[in-house]
Parts: structure tokens; C-alpha cells; sequence
């Protein structure tokens, strides 16, 4: 294959699957490790892909705002199950994202919250709400299209945090894959908030189901609880019964989309 297909190539896998890691490109296109970099730098140098540590992402990530309107009517049903989970004075992680930041707007009446988050958005709903009885710590580092913090500094400050309870946002689940992500770094972050956590809760609407990002953050089995909507198929919610620590289903909203048979 001559380079510019293969870079032509390189450019639909990111496109297909949010992102791409170096090693598998080498294993794909059978080159060295040093010509898929350089391949990298030169669609990097296009426009065409963001280089990260260990690989690429595409640049057109959907932004929070864009993410925030899709699926509103079951992303407030989680939240409501979800925020039930809380007890009054706990420690709790919420990762970045629209349903964690939909979730943070139902914490905010819980007192004695610290939280935890790498999210500029979920803290400001916690500032907002004016609660002096609530703590927020925020992590450091880069931000993202969506609104994550993210690399080393958001690691490294994580690392020293112990919370009993985290709600991670995703990008997709599937039995083989887990829980997913299409940003390389988010990932990364997103994994030391989970090791940071006694439980793990995940809630993700039934549109993340079958969608796969190019990082795994978590195992289906990692979950202790998983909140998803009425919209997810039967043979979704018997997959994943079948390997979290407990389903649940949320209240189905009047504007929910029905089950598919």
C-alpha cells in the first residue's frame, strides 16, 4: 500500500471509530512504529486528525453543547434513579459529561456532598447552587471538546482521592469492549477516577448501547450499578443483567423512544 492510502485509511478508522491507537495501526499496516507517527503528524499538520499520546483522535468530537440536547428526557429519568443512590455526606466522583452534569443539577439538594470531577461544567453546577454545606474539588488539566480535564496533572491528582461512590459517563458499552471512550486521554482519566472509587455507577442512556469508542475505560463487570432508560431493548438490558452488579431502569419520560421489539 503506498502512503497516501494508507494515510487516506488511517483517516477512515479515526473516523469510524473516534480514535486510534499506534500499535494497532502498526499491526494493521504491517509498517514501523515510526512511519505510522509520522503519518500521524502529517494529517495532524492537515487539519484532518488530532495526534495524542498513543495515537489520534478526530477533531470533530462533538462539543458539550451539541451532546447536552440529545436524549434530555432520559438522561433527567437516570439522573432522579441515580441521585436516590446518594446519602447524605458522602464522597462522590461524577466523571465529564451531559448525563453526569444532568445528574450534578439533582445533587445539588444532598447535604454534605464532597464531589469530585474533572468537569468545569459539573463543578460550576455545585458553585451555582450555593451550597456551603458542599465541597468540590477540581481537577487540573487539559480540556476537551466535551468539557473533560484530562492528562497527567488530572491523573496524578486523582490518584490521591478516595470517593464511595463514582458516576462515570460514557461513550458507548458493549459485552466485548465495556465501557468506552473516544478520546485516548479521557480514557486515561476516566480510569484513575474509577480506581479512585469503592462503587461504581454508570449511568448511560439506551443510545450508548452497541457503540463502541476506541478506548475501554472499564469492564462491564466493574459496574455495581448500571442506570440506563426504558428505551433499551430486551436484549440489551438481558447482555448487560448477564455482567453488571445490578441493572436498573429508569421511570420512563412521556418523550422517551419505546423499546425496539
Amino acid at each position: 500500500m503506498l502512503a497516501p492510502q494508507r494515510r487516506q485509511a488511517i483517516l477512515e478508522l479515526v473516523r469510524q471509530h473516534g480514535g486510534v491507537r499506534v500499535v494497532e495501526l502498526v499491526r494493521a499496516f504491517g509498517v514501523s512504529d515510526i512511519t505510522i507517527r509520522r503519518d500521524l503528524e502529517l494529517l495532524a499538520e492537515r487539519g484532518l486528525l488530532a495526534k495524542v499520546r498513543g495515537g489520534a483522535t478526530t477533531i470533530d468530537e462533538p462539543g458539550f453543547a451539541a451532546k447536552s440536547v440529545r436524549q434530555e428526557a432520559e438522561k433527567q429519568a437516570i439522573a432522579r434513579r441515580a441521585a436516590a443512590l446518594v446519602s447524605p455526606g458522602a464522597a462522590v466522583g461524577l466523571s465529564a459529561g451531559t448525563t453526569t452534569w444532568t445528574l450534578a443539577h439533582h445533587l445539588t439538594t444532598v447535604p454534605g456532598l464532597t464531589v469530585v470531577t474533572n468537569s468545569v461544567r459539573v463543578a460550576d453546577v455545585f458553585r451555582h447552587a450555593g451550597r456551603p454545606d458542599q465541597t468540590v474539588v477540581l481537577t487540573g488539566g487539559v480540556r476537551t471538546p466535551s468539557d473533560a480535564l484530562v492528562g497527567p496533572m488530572a491523573v496524578a491528582s486523582i490518584r490521591r482521592l478516595n470517593v464511595d461512590l463514582l458516576f462515570l459517563g460514557v461513550h458507548g458499552m458493549t459485552v466485548r469492549a465495556g465501557f468506552t471512550t473516544p478520546n485516548l486521554m479521557e480514557a486515561d482519566t476516566d480510569r484513575a477516577l474509577v480506581e479512585a472509587a469503592t462503587r461504581l455507577v454508570v449511568p448511560a442512556d439506551h443510545t450508548k448501547w452497541g457503540t463502541v469508542g476506541i478506548s475501554t475505560i472499564a469492564e462491564l463487570s466493574e459496574a455495581d450499578v448500571l442506570v440506563s432508560d426504558a428505551g433499551l431493548s430486551p436484549f440489551a438490558r438481558d447482555a448487560l443483567a448477564g455482567h453488571v452488579g445490578e441493572l436498573l431502569i429508569a421511570d420512563p419520560p412521556e418523550t422517551a423512544t419505546p423499546a425496539p421489539p
